[in-house]
């Protein structure tokens, strides 16, 4: 059975299915070849093609789209690339692995600076906890009408949070900015393996995130949120399509079947099973 060319066929299943090539293209234009060029030969028909009526029809090498466009008016060569000059840009599961890969890169990019930041600030907060103490109370007093005897006025809420952290020893604050920086450094080597798409971080990341689902749980079963929910779907995602479609331990085949999946779409015998006939116009 001949291949159709992405983005022509329906999807067999009853959920849509999302053409990555299409979603690229539509956010970083087509990529044409021979657009310049002065002639066409036959050894073109696979990326660019010329009707009788002197339309140029030059193919996505990504998504499969034939785009007319007419004959340079000022052509800057005079023939087409070789294919041995073009360089194939990422198709079908290839493509969708960078853009899976790196929106989760963001996401931890995301994490590692809000933990980097919290880490920074109880550090800086521990060491000027005194003076912060003494204008806390002092405001506190100005605003209930009267001096503060102590700290055991807040029973509850923002403020007894708030007075936890001026009576809690240096040292368990450092601790907390410890693991705060340490869980922030795993979140930022975690982006920048997942962004160079490499091997090690899809593991690092499916480990670090699987362990932390049950305390996402538990603090959605104390006090569930919007935020807190939305966090565990996502986080639920990223396990999932690491298990599945990265195959890691083994599962689906392994790292070696991920490689043949990604080998099938790429390159000049990608583009030639999903090429029309040449005869056609």
């Amino acid at each position: 059975m001949t291949e159709q060319p992405s983005g022509t066929s329906l999807p067999p299943r009853w959920r849509p299915h999302l053409h990555w090539e299409l979603a690229s293209c539509a956010w970083r234009g087509h990529a044409l070849a021979g657009t310049d060029a002065a002639s066409l030969s036959p050894q073109d028909a696979l990326f660019a093609r010329e009707d009788p009526a002197g339309t140029r029809w030059h193919r996505c090498l990504r998504c499969d789209s034939w785009v007319a466009l007419p004959a340079p008016a000022h052509p800057a060569s005079a023939h087409a690339p070789s294919r041995a000059e073009i360089e194939v840009p990422r198709r079908g599961k290839a493509l969708r692995d960078l853009i899976v890969l790196r929106l989760i890169a963001m996401d931890r990019a995301f994490h590692f600076f809000v933990l980097a930041a919290l880490g920074v600030l109880v550090l800086v907060f521990s060491a000027n906890r005194a003076t912060l103490r003494h204008d806390f109370f002092k405001v506190l007093a100005d605003l209930q009408g009267g001096a503060v005897a102590g700290s055991s006025h807040a029973r509850h809420g923002l403020l007894h949070t708030l007075d936890n952290l001026f009576t809690t020893s240096s040292a368990h604050l450092h601790l907390f900015a410890a693991v705060l920086l340490c869980y922030a450094a795993v979140e930022g080597i975690e982006a920048v393996g997942l962004w160079y798409q490499r091997r090690w971080a899809e593991y690092l990341t499916f480990v670090v995130t699987a362990s932390l689902l049950p305390f996402e749980v538990y603090e959605i079963a104390s006090r569930a949120s919007p935020l807190k929910i939305l966090a565990f779907l996502i986080n639920v995602a990223v396990v999932v399509y690491l298990m599945r479609a990265k195959r890691l331990f083994g599962t689906r085949g392994g790292a070696a079947a991920a490689e043949a999946e990604i080998a099938r779409d790429q390159g000049w015998e990608a583009l030639e099973r999903t090429a029309p006939p040449a005869s056609a116009r």
